[in-house]
């Protein structure tokens, strides 16, 4: 999957008016105020779309954009993946939070008990990058391409891998020469203690970091772009994830 900025900054349009159609992955918070309508929501990407489900409850001609690049203060070339940043997540949730109050105030207190659900539901999430910061901040950790940059920057981890191989894997394009050599170097003399790998971006290039990574004896972290599975909340996939990666580090830190 290429996510170019133009595609990955489409995050999500509200629409204001009267509806009976029910949000499929949404439901109330168990004591949520009864609700006077309803907003139909449409998300560009799986990530946001769950995390507005979530607040929002329910899936005219009012209509309003929320762009998450021009939230962020990002432009074209930079790192497109927003949703690996827990910095980032929070912003878009506070964003779509308050615009969903200004299109639809008489359900403020409904969308309140909403973000009281959302954030009981995201505990485990932020308890595991607290535990994952705390214990291996500053450990030197490998990436095939920059999706995972903005969650190892949260974490404090030391991503090792040459920025022109990470940037050219997740644009689509052959990484540089020196960069792959480079790469190579690093897993042969096992400077990584993990290597956190793409799982929906394959190519000859990557597939080959992935098996030096074996055969140093470096545990290979796969991660994807889009909620795996498809029915799964944002925090649910995600936290997944982060207990792959904190599962390495601890099995590599335990190995010496």
């Amino acid at each position: 999957m290429r996510l170019a900025l133009g595609t990955a900054v489409v995050a999500v349009v509200l629409l204001a008016s009267c509806s009976s159609a029910a949000h499929p992955r949404g439901a109330p918070a168990p004591d949520a105020p009864a609700r006077g309508k309803t907003l139909e929501i449409v998300a560009g990407e799986d990530f946001w779309g769950s995390l507005v489900s979530q607040l929002a409850g329910n899936s005219s001609p009012t209509r309003k954009v929320f762009t998450v690049a021009d939230l962020l203060g990002k432009k074209e070339g930079d790192n497109p993946h927003f949703w690996y940043s827990p910095d980032y997540v929070t912003q878009v949730i506070n964003q779509v939070e308050a615009d969903l109050k200004k299109l639809d105030p008489s359900d403020s207190a409904y969308f309140d008990a909403q973000r009281a659900a959302l954030n009981a539901a995201m505990e485990h999430y932020w308890g595991r990058l607290a535990e994952i910061k705390a214990k291996f901040a500053g450990t030197p950790v490998s990436s095939t391409e920059s999706i995972f940059v903005y969650l190892a920057q949260y974490l404090q981890l030391d991503v090792i891998s040459p920025p022109d191989f990470m940037k050219a894997v997740a644009e689509g394009n052959d990484p540089p020469a020196p960069s792959v050599a480079e790469f190579e170097k690093q897993l042969s003399s096992k400077q990584a203690r993990v290597l956190v790998y793409n799982e929906q971006t394959s190519t000859a290039v990557t597939t080959n970091i992935k098996k030096l990574a074996a055969n140093a004896d470096i545990p290979v972290v796969g991660v994807t772009e889009t909620v795996q599975p498809p029915d799964a909340s944002f925090e649910q996939w995600f936290e997944g994830e982060l207990d792959q990666l904190q599962n390495a580090l601890n099995a590599k830190a335990l190995a010496g």
